[in-house]
């Protein structure tokens, strides 16, 4: 057997001094932490009930800008056009949420819109995101001229083709929908169509 050189160490046998400073050191680490949590979010999808209401002494956000948002379009290298916006308090925060119109920005033809709604991702300064797609692009549909939000709800009418020989300049279907913010999530429902006399 060889000895060493050096004296005993002292980590070799732990002592409960040793414990206690560990014990206590783990939990000062995990006090920490739980000091340090981020604060809830609003305005996701993700979550259960409801948002918090606004602290009623603190300014609404402005409205999100759709300008500087990359929409999920496939367009080619020709980019995005937001057709339409519109903004009020859809989920109940207290901050309004845009919803926009977007299509690829094509010189002809009626390409087919996506409806997407905004929020901010946290204070004034941050940008907007895409919380939500009402309308898909790729159900080649086109959002009319009564595309509104009113009292919390979101209220358009779709044109779209009864099938692929329909000319793409002269939509054929009509749909009169609305969305509205229940339970964490945007629920679609039908208007009644105008009929003319």
């Amino acid at each position: 057997m060889q000895l060493s050189d050096v004296p005993d160490l002292a980590h070799t046998r732990p002592r409960a001094v040793h414990w206690l400073a560990t014990a206590t050191a783990m939990a000062a680490v995990v006090a920490l932490a739980g000091l340090l949590q981020p604060g809830a979010a609003t305005a996701s999808q993700s979550g259960s009930g409801s948002p918090k209401a606004a602290d009623p002494g603190r300014a609404p956000l402005p409205a999100p800008d759709p300008s500087g948002v990359d929409f999920p379009l496939e367009c080619g290298g020709v980019g995005t056009t937001v057709t339409k916006k519109s903004s009020g308090d859809l989920d109940g925060d207290g901050n309004p949420e845009t919803v926009a119109v977007v299509r690829c920005a094509a010189g002809s033809g009626t390409p087919p819109n996506g409806v997407y709604v905004l929020t901010r991702a946290g204070g004034e300064g941050e940008r907007a995101r895409i919380v939500a797609t009402l309308v898909d692009p790729e159900d080649k549909l086109t959002v009319g001229p009564d595309f509104a939000v009113r009292d919390g709800e979101i209220l358009a009418t779709l044109f779209g083709y009864s099938g692929p020989t329909v000319p793409s300049c002269c939509p054929d279907e009509e749909q009169r929908v609305s969305w509205r913010w229940q339970n964490g999530a945007f629920v679609r429902g039908e208007r009644p169509v105008a009929r003319s006399v």
